[in-house]
């Protein structure tokens, strides 16, 4: 693999058709990571528990310069485009950086990119390993992992963001995440643990010891002790505190259960793509999007993900004939279907993507969680993964 100061010219494919992470965490203990507000603004009490999250994890947290900056007529952002940016290309290009991760999304991160030296970026790609830094974030973040997996080919992690109520609120969320940053990712399920009453096997009890062993109670509430599930050593691995871990782990242990269906059957492996719905159709245009039919010869097979937020159904309609009339679907080899949190019933939005794919031939999934979901899991993009949909069954999709 090139090397940091190397990677030039051919970064474009340096990590095409490779998925990082299989047998080595993201993240250990230690790790720098570097903390920015590319959208939203944010209160200094939800900062100040971010912040927080991250240290009870080891992780050296340095905050950019411009997260507490207020956009001078836009309350909506938080700083300007200027100073959004600059927080964003510092932290990728540190040195020090293992990971850029953002506090939060709502909207203005699409506004950052054509301003962005993405030949610079690919530079500063690696870390001092040779593995890529990680991105991770959510909702509005989907602007930046599309353009990261366009122009620079690096795995990013679409995940709940430490500076939203889910961090505050989930008793599952931070444990979650967590596994994403310190486990590896070969051979992971993706969704919430498998219901026992529709499967075979142990993957439900995997799936409760997994988030139970990075339970913990929130380091925003100064009246509790803000603990790692045991301690995280220097290796990022954990130690537990007893053989039941500690009393977060039986709230892990009853979190959500997996509501993942069929809607239409099959079997597809591919490049995992996607993120919110009406970022995706935003983008349908860009530099970013301008090219799906060329992407899946770069990268082959593709798995695309959809979920959306406080959206009317004629909203998601219109939405989707965006992404029918742009292309978008001609790339995908199947489609999974995350939350759609605050919009039309369940049925509704799946009876709608029906009209639109139920004759396209490729297998269509529904309620794998991801999104706006208060309990939503983490999702890898840019990965090679597995989706199995029998017509008859819970579906399921892993890293390959």
């Amino acid at each position: 693999m090139d090397s940091p100061t190397s990677y030039g010219s051919g970064a474009a494919n340096t990590f095409a058709g490779v998925t990082p992470y299989l047998d080595t965490a993201p993240l250990q203990a230690g790790d720098t990571v570097r903390l920015i507000a590319p959208s939203e603004p944010t209160d200094e009490k939800s900062l100040q528990r971010a912040i927080a999250q991250l240290e009870s994890w080891r992780l050296r947290v340095v905050v950019g310069d411009n997260v507490r900056a207020r956009h001078p007529h836009v309350n909506y952002l938080a700083g300007t485009d200027e100073q959004r940016r600059h927080d964003l290309v510092d932290a990728w290009c540190d040195p020090d950086t293992s990971a850029v991760i953002a506090l939060r999304g709502g909207f203005g991160a699409m506004r950052l990119l054509d301003g962005i030296d993405f030949a610079l970026m690919r530079r500063h790609a690696l870390r001092a390993d040779g593995r890529p830094k990680l991105l991770t974030g959510s909702s509005d973040i989907t602007a930046l992992h599309q353009a990261w997996h366009h122009h620079l080919s690096v795995a990013t992690l679409f995940c709940p963001m430490v500076g939203n109520d889910p961090f505050k609120n989930s008793t599952v969320v931070p444990a979650e995440v967590a596994t994403w940053l310190f486990e590896p990712w070969g051979g992971r399920e993706l969704g919430f643990p498998a219901d026992t009453a529709h499967c075979t096997g142990s993957s439900a009890a995997a799936g409760r010891l997994r988030w139970s062993k990075w339970s913990e109670d929130s380091p925003g509430d100064q009246s509790k002790t803000s603990t790692q599930a045991g301690a995280i050593t220097q290796d990022g691995a954990t130690t537990r505190a007893g053989a039941t871990g500690h009393a977060g782990a039986s709230a892990a242990a009853s979190g959500p259960l997996s509501r993942a269906r069929t809607l239409v059957p099959g079997t597809a492996k591919g490049r995992l793509g996607g993120g919110n719905l009406s970022l995706v159709a935003a983008a349908i245009g860009s530099p970013e999007l301008a090219g799906v039919r060329e992407d899946r010869e770069r990268y082959g097979p593709s798995i695309l993900m959809l979920e959306d937020v406080d959206e009317e159904l004629y909203r998601l309609d219109n939405l989707l004939v965006q992404l029918v009339r742009g292309g978008w679907f001609a790339s995908a080899d199947a489609v999974v279907l995350g939350s759609w949190q605050d919009c039309a019933q369940v049925d509704e939005v799946e009876e709608l993507f029906m009209d639109y794919l139920g004759e396209a031939g490729i297998p269509v999934v529904s309620e794998m969680g991801f999104g706006h979901d208060p309990d939503a899991p983490s999702t890898p993009l840019g990965v090679d993964v597995t989706l199995e949909a029998p017509a008859n069954g819970r579906p399921r999709m892993w890293v390959e």
